[in-house]
């Protein structure tokens, strides 16, 4: 069944990760794995960068000391045991240290034992279908189309039904697809994976921020492939109870019409 996006869903939220024009840098993290990832970053860009710069000093001192003109007869020897020690052993231990952060950051990404709730995301050409089994709450997002695109909204990046999380909780979630592979993904929440047919696969995220993140679906699926966003609204722990009461709540009999005045 659809749902319509609730009322305190519908006004102005913050983005406290949305990109910004000049942005250098990843996403604000909204979750503890994507700490870890800009972490994780930042340590390599730092290796990656004195590493370029060491290769860049050694030709600049190529270039200037070994050039025809500066040594014009060169040495005739080729070999040089502690040189070639240091540049085998020295790349074994970058490696070894980017891998313990790397292989942690894989353990943390992969799933959760102690989740507070579950939400089933299936991809379809080329809508999303989202499931709480917690709660027993179903509906679908669709693109909103430009045309109806609201001033202060992102034109193909907004959805007629948000998924709603509660912040500081721990979420399972469960990807699948009904056609061809797709892939959920929110930058904010460093969660991106396939969502593949007859398969399901794992992982989860615990929003730390409340607002409203953005996503996109990253696994070309089709000719509308780039129409397929994806919209999470993190809200406090008793806003998000309210909703799922709400969605519960049988819905309110229609009135009977007044009956017609006898006639005379």
């Amino acid at each position: 069944m659809l749902f319509s996006v609730p009322a305190w869903a519908a006004d102005e939220m913050p983005t406290p990760s949305f990109p910004t024009e000049w942005q250098m840098g990843l996403q604000k993290a909204a979750s503890p794995v994507m700490e870890s990832m800009i972490s994780f970053h930042n340590l390599l860009l730092v290796i990656i960068t004195a590493i370029s710069l060491f290769v860049l000093a050694l030709l600049i001192i190529c270039a200037i000391r070994f050039n025809e003109r500066a040594n014009p007869v060169p040495a005739k020897w080729s070999h040089n045991t502690l040189i070639e020690v240091i540049w085998t052993a020295l790349p074994v231990l970058i490696l070894a240290l980017v891998a313990v952060p790397s292989y942690r950051l894989l353990y943390l990404q992969d799933r959760i034992e102690q989740a507070d709730m579950t939400l089933k995301i299936v991809g379809n050409q080329w809508y999303w279908s989202y499931e709480y089994p917690d709660s027993e709450i179903t509906f679908d997002a669709i693109a909103t189309p430009d045309k109806d695109i609201k001033p202060g909204q992102h034109r193909m990046l907004e959805t007629d039904n948000h998924v709603i999380l509660p912040v500081d909780s721990n979420v399972r979630l469960l990807m699948t697809a009904t056609d061809v592979i797709h892939a959920w993904a929110i930058p904010a929440f460093g969660v991106k994976l396939d969502n593949v047919p007859g398969r399901t696969n794992e992982t989860w995220v615990r929003p730390t921020k409340l607002g409203r993140f953005y996503g996109q679906c990253s696994e070309l699926c089709g000719v509308d492939h780039s129409f397929m966003p994806i919209v999470v609204d993190v809200v406090s722990k008793e806003a998000y109870t309210a909703w799922v009461a709400g969605k519960k709540a049988p819905a309110a009999p229609a009135e009977a019409p007044a009956a017609a005045p006898p006639a005379h």
